[in-house]
């Protein structure tokens, strides 16, 4: 059984997870409407890259928390679905990521606190939860008959997750590095 600790720390993770998610998805809407091909389907999509970062650090309770956020979000009225809908789609905002995640560690030999990872690493993460996720959720919205769901969307939701994705991790790396240069050091953590 977990302790307290343990369990507390879980929901901590699962909590910050889907509020970072909602407010990047949200803020996401806001920045790129104009670049939606179709409901649920951008050109570039932010969120993507906090999806990647979420599972990366905190695994099992970043996917929960993707979940959850993708189930306020729909439950909020981005989408109006039915139920069952709403819920592949959830789950494939969580299960995408984590998959990409795991795929990625064992193949690619990436150590589980991810102290060997790599710029190269990165980008072939990104480029596997891109396919994943977008493939995941083709075939959902296909499955289900939503409009949202064709190769054309595809394509472009493979090329909304990589570029959101790229400019999340470049917007991460210049934060550190301007944190770094103000406080005059080679290392954010020392």
């Amino acid at each position: 059984m977990l302790s307290y600790r343990a369990s507390s720390q879980y929901f901590f993770e699962v909590a910050l997870s889907a509020t970072l998610y909602l407010g990047l998805f949200y803020l996401n809407q806001f920045i790129t409407v104009p670049l939606e091909d179709a409901k649920g389907v951008n050109w570039i999509f932010l969120p993507a890259g906090i999806r990647i970062f979420l599972t990366l650090i905190f695994d099992y309770s970043g996917a929960v928390g993707l979940v959850i956020a993708s189930l306020l979000i729909n439950y909020i009225g981005f989408y109006e679905l039915d139920l069952i809908s709403t819920l592949g789609i959830a789950l494939i905002c969580g299960v995408a990521p984590l998959l990409g995640r795991h795929f990625v560690i064992h193949n690619l030999k990436i150590q589980p606190d991810l102290s060997n990872i790599s710029v190269k690493h990165l980008l072939m993460i990104i480029i596997a939860y891109s396919l994943l996720s977008s493939g995941l959720h083709q075939i959902w919205f296909v499955s289900r008959g939503l409009d949202s769901g064709s190769w054309n969307h595809f394509i472009a939701m493979f090329c909304g997750d990589v570029a959101g994705s790229i400019l999340f991790v470049a917007v991460i790396k210049y934060g550190i590095d301007l944190v770094k240069g103000r406080l005059g050091r080679n290392n954010l953590i020392e």
